[in-house]
């Protein structure tokens, strides 16, 4: 395609905008920044802060992440995790080599402790049983992926048909065999959490091995995730993130002018929900899909294409929150990583449908033990799903009762001491979110996150490259993690440098 065109529409070089100042945003601002042929760049946040879905706070003496935890897959390949080491973001360990070369598979390591909702603990061995056959399971679900057809349409589906014919040849007690459904009904919970979604029925089977697994032992950042898009921020000329800008609409395919920039004319006008308007050549969208699915009819003037809308719908986008407990004492062993919870009468196989007000917990899989800041112990539990949503419109009193008696019953010890404090996420509440991440729903494909990322106008006609999308929803195989968002971002400040700049070749990432 020719540029020369556009660039002579642009005498000053073209005005380029970003909404939305997470890692995807940050990601493209800093890629175009570093370039002369950009000179004119703003970065529009809605909210107070920048980093998005990375959000960590100063809380119990130390940092907690109220959003993304952990890099997935740090090694060579992740961008988030190269990022992060050259800013010396990384403890020696997370750089190790022999870090690097683990392959988990994308499976969550076996619990240190299971608790069973009667306050027996759960055999180690009969949860790692349960672990072997489920994520084996999982494994055989990436097998689909260029088959002609799926025998289910989704995950959740395949899982439990297998499951039903294991069962069949236990030879257990029946005790046994209902706790072994126990069990595997937590782990269903977990991956709720991975995928974010509320239940793996939701899950589209076929596609579902195109989101790849990095190697590397999944780490975090000892003074928080922030650090990284602070950083990011930090390289940035001074004042090109405006805070508490939310964006209303966006007006593109005209012919818009604007009195401080006399005899231009430009493709897009960016108008924020304060009345003010910004023009642009060229608008990057890296709002979370769970805002674009809410916003969808007013959020573009004029609206998207069918199909792009329709990619909006059908892709999947769910919640997973945690909870943080703080204790005076931890009533766990010293050596105590991840706690399980067991609900003894709960079954993959069998759907629960009870009242969100009574069982609402029932979905939390357990608890993270965080590293121990000075005396402060904090346990971190994942809630996913309309369980998750739920939890959000209680009250933190409420939460920490509930939760208190939980602990008391699983553990056993009707005096156990209720936590000092609690912290949580609300990631469906979040105006400028509306959920957690997104994953292939059942009625979508990867091609749907492909279409999602596909630049306006569609049809080449007109001012080129007007609307450009980046996002963890925009990235086929990597989707719903920070490094998903971080290409996605790089991806768009491509398309935009080989229009502009086509003569200077783009360090790509090594992928």
């Amino acid at each position: 395609m020719e540029s020369t065109g556009s660039v002579g529409e642009a005498p000053g070089g073209p005005r380029v905008l970003v909404v939305g100042g997470g890692i995807a945003g940050l990601g493209a601002a800093q890629r175009l920044c570093g370039h002369s042929a950009f000179p004119h760049l703003r970065v529009l946040e809605a909210t107070a802060r920048a980093g998005g879905r990375i959000r960590s706070e100063r809380r119990f003496g130390g940092v907690v992440e109220v959003g993304a935890h952990w890099i997935h897959g740090p090694s060579r390949g992740n961008p988030v995790f190269q990022l992060a080491a050259e800013y010396g973001l990384l403890g020696e360990k997370e750089l190790s080599e022999e870090n690097q070369l683990v392959e988990t598979g994308g499976h969550v390591g076996l619990p240190s402790v299971s608790y069973a909702s009667s306050g027996a603990s759960v055999s180690l061995q009969l949860v790692a049983e349960m672990a072997t056959l489920f994520y084996g399971l999982i494994d055989q679900t990436r097998e689909f992926l260029h088959a002609a057809e799926t025998p289910v349409p989704s995950v959740g589906e395949y899982l439990k048909k297998e499951i039903g014919q294991h069962v069949a040849g236990w030879t257990e007690d029946e005790e046994t065999r209902k706790l072994k459904l126990a069990v595997l009904n937590s782990f269903f919970n977990l991956e709720c959490c991975v995928s974010g979604t509320h239940s793996m029925d939701l899950v589209a089977l076929a596609p579902f091995g195109e989101y790849t697994v990095l190697p590397g032992l999944d780490c975090t950042f000892s003074k928080g995730y922030q650090g990284l898009t602070n950083c990011m921020m930090a390289a940035l000329p001074e004042d090109t993130v405006v805070f508490e800008k939310p964006v209303k609409t966006i007006h593109w395919n005209g012919s818009f002018q604007e009195a401080a920039f006399p005899g231009e004319t430009f493709p897009v006008s960016v108008e924020c929900e304060d009345g003010d308007r910004f023009p642009a050549h060229h608008v990057i969208v890296t709002v979370p899909l769970g805002f674009l699915k809410e916003h969808l009819d007013t959020f573009f003037d004029p609206p998207l294409p069918a199909e792009k809308a329709e990619a909006i719908r059908k892709i999947g986008f769910g919640t997973n929150n945690k909870i943080f407990l703080e204790f005076e004492e931890p009533f766990w062993e010293p050596d105590c990583q991840l706690i399980q919870l067991v609900w003894e009468d709960t079954s993959p196989l069998e759907d629960a449908a009870p009242e969100l007000q009574d069982a609402w917990f029932r979905k939390l899989i357990g608890f993270v033990v965080l590293p121990a800041f000075a005396s402060v112990h904090v346990l971190c539990g994942f809630i996913a799903g309309l369980e998750s949503e739920f939890m959000e419109t209680l009250s933190d009193e409420e939460v920490l009762l509930c939760l208190t008696q939980v602990l008391r019953r699983v553990t056993g010890n009707p005096r156990l001491p209720a936590p000092k404090s609690v912290l949580r996420s609300c990631w469906h509440s979040a105006p400028y979110t509306r959920g957690s991440y997104s994953y292939v729903a059942v009625g979508s494909t990867g091609g749907d996150l492909d279409l999602l990322a596909q630049p306006l106008p569609a049809d080449g006609t007109g001012a080129q490259l007007q609307i450009l999308f980046a996002g963890e929803a925009t990235h086929r195989t990597f989707y719903s993690t920070t490094h998903g968002a971080l290409l996605s971002g790089w991806r768009e400040a491509d398309r935009l440098l080989s229009l502009w700049a086509p003569q200077v070749q783009q360090p790509r990432p090594r992928l």
